[in-house]
């Protein structure tokens, strides 16, 4: 009952964007830990599972930074202007900056919280700024960024045409959206209708299902690990589903195909 009462909620878009803020401004209260820095359920290259270079201090959240790179060097970005939007803890961002070389790379997020321990973390990594603002209004000019990327957050929109029709103004003619999430099976069509009604064009679609399961399976004792000693137990299931760990329905679903993970490169005419 309770959970059919809370997607009822969430059916109400000024309710869903909401909770959402109130979710991550929780999350970005533990400012202490300082070895998670991302928020995505991970990417496992196969056969080999280690598949990117990824500095030692950093080899805790490989398997979430592997995603990061493995959308956004789907194209060059060294000297190219970036933007994440939903940018989280800004691991992924502080990575791909120091990564891949773009000349500036900015991160947008919902939860100002966010924003303030992102600023205050990677304050010294020139070329890489963090700002507060809204998916669906992007606080930003029109045709600017070479490249836009969005890792694992768009579920979270509840307008999700007009975050795609905001990517397509912000990006320079040629430029690019690097776009990875998931979804329920019977939302793919109407997914890829979005994508297609958008503006820009479609020039890969890979199903990464495998991929995230792996990195899942690989990743469990950490999150695990990290949720027990974090997290009170009012709300360890809750967080549990959310970090698709084992059992969870999160994994289950993924497991089982109810749910789908796709990576997308989409070119703006």
């Amino acid at each position: 009952m309770l959970t059919r009462f809370f997607a009822w909620l969430l059916s109400f878009s000024w309710i869903k964007k909401g909770l959402w803020r109130r979710w991550y401004d929780y999350l970005a209260s533990y400012q202490q830990v300082t070895d998670w820095t991302c928020m995505n359920y991970g990417y496992a290259g196969l056969p080999e599972a280690k598949t990117v270079a990824v500095p030692t201090a950093l080899e805790p959240e490989r398997w979430c930074l592997q995603l990061y790179h493995h959308v956004a060097s789907a194209t060059e970005l060294v000297g190219k202007t970036v933007l994440e939007v939903g940018s989280g803890r800004g691991g992924g961002a502080a990575f791909l900056k120091e990564a891949l070389q773009p000349a500036s790379y900015v991160g947008i997020d919902y939860s100002d919280k966010a924003v303030a321990l992102c600023r205050e973390r990677y304050a010294t990594i020139q070329g890489l700024t963090f700002q507060q603002g809204d998916a669906e209004q992007l606080p930003c000019a029109s045709t600017t960024f070479d490249a836009v990327i969005n890792v694992e957050s768009s579920h979270c929109y509840p307008n999700f045409p007009k975050f795609l029709s905001e990517v397509q103004r912000v990006l320079k003619p040629g430029g690019l959206f690097l776009y990875t999430d998931f979804r329920d099976a019977v939302e793919l069509g109407n997914w890829r209708t979005q994508l297609r009604a958008s503006g820009l064009e479609i020039v890969k679609e890979t199903n990464i299902t495998p991929h995230v399961l792996t990195a899942l399976d690989i990743d469990d004792t950490r999150k695990q690990t990290l949720i027990q000693k974090l997290i009170p137990k009012w709300l360890l299931k809750s967080f549990q589903d959310f970090a698709g760990t084992k059992g969870s329905v999160v994994y289950r679903n993924f497991a089982n195909g109810q749910m789908q993970y796709f990576s997308f490169v989409l070119r703006k005419p």
